[in-house]
């Protein structure tokens, strides 16, 4: 192992140091002081700061104090661990004490939204000029969170109102809004105050439909019952909170998403139970449990049901034996089928074109369709009047399958006819 010998130095020679190898002493106190003669010049013209802030990244160590720049803008001086400003002060030479904060801050601003959007181009302007700022951006954004307890309710409401333009203007990624659900921030109300706050100024800068699109983007549309504390985390609850802040969206957001997130519950039990081979009456019994207590109404049951009874199967790649297999298959679960369908016309047609569907997108059940429903007509499970009102209906000739079923079904529809003028001759004798 070789070592590199240290070439002798002449006496009184300076080594240059790398640039890159130089250290940076740490003095956020002075990157503060430099900044704040800066904004004071200022005064409080936003235009002027952001004009002083383009300039002043050639001169000031932006890369080094970005946590700093970012404090002043937000809360006008160093922030301290919980929130409060650093009082921390240095002195010129003649021994004046130097100002530790301005009130050109975010903080400090009107709270309305004309007022923080003209802050919101500060932020935009300055993180566009230097790119390099924006990973510092969010770092320093999940720290403000994490202070929030700290901040006073008009600085949380300025905050909460910054967060919808930094998240629109693409300078945070919508998932920041999970920091809120910390537990000292949930007992308190402090994270569903906050986050009513940011629901209710999107929906006056924006609509309901980006704001979906956000709370998916930030993973949060199963989650916004966790906002409140453990013990008002009710149905009840929400509704009443959020109702009364004006966001009855929200409301039925919640409520579609719960019942999204219950009836995947209900088909992964349901699931669970076919391939456990749950005895039918059992299956049966648990079934109707289950969506009693989602009061699901038939038809959407019937939207559950089919696809998973159709997925525990799994189907013999000759199409000549696919038939009779789908047929066996299915008639184990007729009575299940018959519970949702024999007191609903609806729920008779979704199931109707559930299996049109089904059989259309596997093409070694495009045979079986005709097949399948007269198994149905027979065990009573699909009503005659369901079964012509499809053949005829006009409306579902877009949906997949339809035009290849209809030939398939004609013989057997042709028989329903017959055996309805039948019907209607022999009433007329009688």
């Amino acid at each position: 192992m070789s070592t590199k010998i240290q070439k002798p130095v002449i006496q009184g020679q300076r080594i240059k140091t790398r640039k890159r190898d130089e250290k940076v002493k740490n003095d956020p106190l002075a990157f503060r002081d430099s900044l704040l003669v800066g904004f004071g010049e200022a005064g409080t013209d936003l235009d002027a700061l952001s004009s002083y802030l383009d300039k002043a990244g050639n001169k000031l160590d932006y890369k080094h104090y970005g946590e700093t720049l970012f404090d002043v803008l937000i809360a006008g001086g160093i922030l301290a661990p919980g929130g409060s400003v650093l009082e921390e002060a240095t002195e010129d030479e003649d021994g004046t004490r130097k100002p530790f904060r301005t009130d050109l801050c975010l903080f400090h601003s009107d709270s309305d939204l004309a007022a923080l959007t003209k802050w919101a181009q500060v932020f935009t302007k300055l993180i566009r000029r230097y790119k390099y700022l924006e990973k510092m951006f969010e770092e320093e954004i999940r720290k403000i969170i994490s202070f929030v307890h700290g901040f006073s309710d008009e600085n949380r409401t300025r905050l909460a109102r910054m967060m919808v333009l930094w998240i629109a203007d693409g300078h945070l990624p919508a998932t920041v809004l999970q920091l809120m659900l910390k537990e000292h921030l949930i007992k308190d109300m402090v994270a569903a105050n906050f986050i009513v706050e940011f629901f209710v100024t999107w929906l006056k800068a924006k609509d309901m439909s980006s704001l979906k699109a956000c709370i998916k983007k930030g993973t949060l549309e199963h989650r916004l019952m966790e906002f409140l504390p453990a013990n008002k985390q009710t149905e009840a609850y929400f509704t009443d909170f959020y109702t009364e802040k004006g966001l009855s969206e929200i409301v039925a957001f919640q409520k579609q998403q719960a019942g999204k997130e219950a009836r995947n519950d209900l088909k992964t039990k349901l699931a669970e139970m076919l391939h456990n081979d749950e005895p039918r009456d059992s299956l049966i019994s648990q079934t109707k449990e289950l969506t009693s207590k989602l009061q699901l109404a038939d038809a959407e049951v019937i939207g559950i049901l089919w696809p998973t009874v159709m997925s525990v199967v799994e189907w013999n790649k000759k199409e000549e034996l696919v038939v009779d297999q789908a047929i066996r298959h299915l008639r184990e679960y007729i009575p299940l089928l018959k519970t949702y369908t024999e007191n609903s016309s609806r729920a008779q047609m979704t199931l109707m074109l559930r299996a049109q569907e089904y059989c259309y997108e596997n093409m070694n059940l495009m045979k079986t369709f005709s097949k399948i429903i007269i198994l149905f007509y027979k065990a009573d499970v699909l009503h005659e009047e369901v079964i012509l009102r499809w053949y005829q209906d006009t409306q579902e000739g877009k949906r997949a399958g339809k035009t290849v079923f209809l030939e398939q079904m004609k013989g057997f529809i042709d028989w329903l006819k017959n055996a309805e003028e039948e019907d209607s001759d022999e009433e007329e004798e009688d």
